[in-house]
């Protein structure tokens, strides 16, 4: 009988606990609230494409190459923060947008979040920007969405960097994933796990020692995270995606790929092991594929010096017919 009553019990302060979260998350983002805390916010614009606010941050001079960076799940431009600029400074024109629904972008219940549906979005940014080819380096499902826009609109991709890319629907077998992805259970479960710093602080941890210890720098890089996660409308952006995730066109059609392509990988990246990357090595005509050893998932956050110099020398090296 007591034990009954402590599962009671627990089951009670768990629903307590979970009903306060949702009373007491924020319904939106507001960037000017927080402009005085984010990176880069002098270099933040905003544009309205096909009736949706896109957020971006631009560096580098008008004229130049353009480089667009797309980031991936879970996050926003926030992972590009320590190679903006040091790509604007080995001349070229960096645009960095927040995909509908993540960051400080708009993110309206009816929008379609699917890989196609950001890849149509790139592309009327370009037009909004006036930009007619770039060069698309994607991350992670960035990844998935920058190759995309090189197969529906080859014209418009001068070359594509994809790092850690997404190429298949491997990730929606993961447990928490499935569990947060069903219906009832995930609406309930999805926003205090997102609100969790240590998820973030555990994913975050190779930052830390990256950065030879600097614990300011790796929780900086946990509370910019962490803040577009705790908005009632992300959280919902965050579930629709996950739900309609659907990536294997990436693999299937990797032979169709035509820009100058290169793959960035980690070698231990748990999320998009080095074995996909392989994989479209082998698949995407003559691609180049560069792995950093002892890296994870995102070697742009890891390791953003030599990421730089990576990309830098790729774009500057290869040339494509434009």
């Amino acid at each position: 009988m007591k034990k009954r009553y402590w599962l009671a019990g627990g089951f009670a302060l768990t629903g307590a606990a979970v009903a306060a979260h949702r009373l007491t998350r924020p319904r939106a983002l507001d960037w000017q609230a927080h402009a005085d805390h984010l990176h880069h916010a002098d270099r933040s614009r905003f544009v309205e494409v096909d009736g949706v606010r896109v957020h971006y941050q631009e560096a580098g001079e008008r004229g130049a190459p353009v480089l667009v960076l797309v980031h991936g799940f879970l996050v926003s431009n926030f992972v590009w923060r320590d190679v903006l600029v040091p790509l604007a400074e080995r001349g070229f024109h960096v645009v960095a947008p927040d995909l509908v629904g993540f960051g400080f972008s708009d993110k309206p219940a009816d929008a379609e979040y699917t890989v196609d549906a950001q890849a149509r979005m790139i592309v009327r940014l370009l037009d909004e920007l006036e930009i007619g080819r770039a060069t698309l380096v994607g991350s992670s499902y960035g990844g998935a969405v920058a190759a995309t826009v090189a197969l529906e609109h080859p014209e418009r991709v001068a070359r594509l960097v994809l790092v850690g890319a997404v190429c298949n629907d491997n990730l929606k077998r993961h447990p928490v994933l499935r569990l947060v992805a069903t219906r009832a259970v995930g609406d309930v479960l999805s926003p205090p796990l997102l609100d969790l710093r240590y998820f973030l602080r555990r994913k975050l941890g190779r930052f830390d020692r990256a950065a030879d210890g600097d614990r300011l720098r790796a929780e900086q890089k946990v509370r910019g995270r962490h803040l577009p996660l705790r908005a009632a409308d992300t959280q919902r952006a965050m579930l629709n995606t996950l739900r309609r995730w659907s990536a294997a066109r990436v693999t299937r059609d990797a032979h169709l790929l035509r820009p100058p392509t290169l793959l960035v990988w980690g070698e231990d990246d748990e999320d998009t092991p080095l074995g996909d990357g392989q994989t479209l090595h082998r698949l995407i005509p003559g691609s180049r594929l560069l792995v950093f050893p002892g890296v994870g998932h995102l070697p742009q956050e890891e390791v953003p010096q030599a990421f730089t110099e990576v990309v830098a020398e790729f774009l500057k090296t290869v040339t494509s017919d434009e």
